[in-house]
């Protein structure tokens, strides 16, 4: 029976959360139950990508993603595939009518990571558009179930809102971004010069993001608003954190929260959900 091959594919896709991201999987645990497997599945499918970019050096990235590009869609149309990650997402992208759009800017958000190394302010944001906003927005597909008046309204402020967490993780990789792959995400930024007064201008945007991003999530259906608020409160700390630390430590180090910071950031959040504080 394939659904035993859709339910192993599902613990595939959430093995990998567990895996690669406590913060993530705490903030899936805050949706209601209904949520959790297709998130799980958009999840296991942006890490795949990620990983090929990321970490797969010594073997053919170009390659292997063109492969993951080719067979993701072929998944999709076949609504089928022997990688659990890829047959999982298929079926979140054609029970909730995820446009292919999303997808296609994602992939090649991923792809600009293995020839760029340096973005203007245009590649800056198709970057960012592509490798954290359309990512918001295929989770806001399952969060409003087919309710396309309610994602046309959430739409800016949860783009805004994976600007905003994606501009914290350039800001919180800094070391292994420059030093390790080589890679300057921020434009007109000599990484050489890097200073209190580039950070601050960086913050300064970051927090604009925010504040619209938390605007929508106030707006959110009901059974997806804490579990999306407990990764506000967990990158709004991570940000606090980095605000408080010097650029030379930032560009030579990574800023991390604990995982007990995290558990504690959650049970805090879910006392404010409780009593209606958002």
């Amino acid at each position: 029976m394939k659904a035993l091959f859709d339910s192993v594919s599902i613990r595939t896709s959430r093995m990998t959360t567990k895996a690669y991201s406590t913060s993530f999987s705490l903030g899936i645990l805050g949706l209601d139950k209904k949520y959790h497997d297709p998130i799980y599945a958009i999840y296991g499918f942006v890490r795949f990508a990620d990983e090929i970019v990321d970490t797969f050096e010594g073997y053919p990235q170009k390659e292997l993603l063109a492969k993951f590009w080719k067979d993701t869609y072929e998944a999709i149309e076949q609504r089928i595939s022997l990688n659990p990650i890829l047959n999982s997402f298929q079926q979140v992208v054609n029970a909730f009518e995820i446009d292919h759009d999303l997808i296609e800017t994602f992939l090649k958000s991923m792809e600009m990571d293995l020839y760029e190394h340096e973005y203007d302010e245009e590649g800056y944001k198709n970057y960012i558009l592509g490798s954290a906003e359309v990512v918001g927005l295929m989770c806001l597909k399952v969060f409003v179930d087919g309710d396309q008046k309610r994602y046309l309204e959430l739409k800016k402020p949860a783009m805004q809102l994976g600007s905003a967490f994606q501009k914290i993780n350039f800001l919180r990789d800094l070391h292994a971004d420059y030093h390790s792959l080589g890679r300057t995400y921020f434009p007109g930024v000599d990484m050489g010069e890097f200073n209190e007064k580039t950070k601050a201008e960086i913050e300064a945007d970051i927090d604009i993001d925010f504040k619209a991003g938390f605007e929508g999530i106030k707006q959110l259906p009901k059974g997806a608003r804490f579990g999306v608020y407990i990764a506000y409160v967990y990158y709004y700390s991570l940000f606090n954190k980095i605000r408080k630390t010097h650029a030379d430590i930032i560009l030579n180090q990574r800023v991390r929260i604990s995982n007990k910071r995290k558990y504690g950031l959650f049970l805090s959040s879910y006392v404010r959900h409780t009593i209606n504080w958002i």
